[in-house]
């Protein structure tokens, strides 16, 4: 898509979203779909030095939108305070709130350090929280806010060696409902998004040791992998969900809040 297309019918003209985990992958790609249809945006992420930056830059060049970059993480909690009062700051306002950035690790129950399960909680479930808890005062405020859950098809079903992974998708779905019939009232929405397999980087690198450990190619490896998950036998797109998220956050969403929105290829209709 050009950015001269991508200028057209800017639903989210005067608007600000904050997104985090967006640097790139799922969260970058979304942050693309907001930022096109005239939404100001912070990326945000833990990335090299000048990564963050240069991501903002570029996005802002291709879509015409104001965009910026906060390193935060999102594990401390006072530097998510600090970056929603720089958000403040910056853009007067943060009407827009996805909550995507993730960790996850591959281990069983009984090898999984202390370490690594606190630092799983804080970033994928408590950090959502609290970006809600300091943005919602604000959306209140002007009688409108859109909070957009980033949780997984692991939010409705078990899975080997993702504790940390399956817990934090779950509790997402019961925040977000949480929220929203808290809100329900006050022109915000609250919704979980919930993604089959994404081509993010991190998976696109685990098919690619998967396919290196079996000696067999790539493509291989990637039919495999998603055979018994996708009936559609491919990837979910990062645009398709962009494009749900855009619309969660349009005018016409404004009578979705509370729901869990599967974008799964049909994995849950097997």
């Amino acid at each position: 898509m050009t950015a001269g297309r991508m200028l057209e019918g800017r639903m989210l003209e005067g608007r600000t979203a904050l997104v985090t985990g967006s640097v790139a992958g799922l969260g970058h790609a979304m942050a693309r779909g907001l930022a096109a249809q005239g939404a100001a945006v912070l990326l945000n992420g833990l990335c090299r030095p000048g990564e963050g930056e240069a991501a903002a830059a570029a996005l802002a060049a291709e879509t015409g939108a104001e965009v910026a970059f906060d390193g935060a993480d999102l594990a401390d909690v006072p530097q998510i305070e600090a970056m929603m009062a720089r958000a403040l700051g910056r853009f007067g306002r943060v009407d827009i709130v996805v909550n995507n950035a993730v960790i996850r690790h591959f281990q069983p129950v009984e090898a999984f350090a202390t370490a690594e399960w606190d630092r799983s909680i804080a970033v994928n479930l408590s950090a959502a929280f609290h970006l809600v808890r300091l943005a919602l005062p604000g959306m209140k405020a002007g009688g409108w806010g859109r909070i957009v859950n980033l949780s997984s098809i692991y939010g409705s079903r078990g899975a080997e060696n993702r504790i940390d992974y399956v817990t934090t998708k779950t509790a997402l779905i019961g925040m977000t409902r949480a929220i929203a019939v808290e809100t329900a009232r006050t022109g915000i929405t609250c919704n979980a998004v919930c993604p089959g397999t994404v081509p993010s980087p991190a998976i696109v690198e685990r098919i690619a040791a998967i396919a290196a450990a079996e000696g067999v190619p790539q493509e291989e490896a990637e039919r495999d992998y998603l055979a018994p998950r996708h009936p559609t036998g491919r990837f979910v797109a990062l645009e398709s969900v962009a494009a749900l998220v855009v619309f969660l956050c349009s005018p016409a969403g404004a009578d979705m809040t509370g729901s869990v929105v599967p974008i799964d290829g049909g994995w849950l209709a097997r």
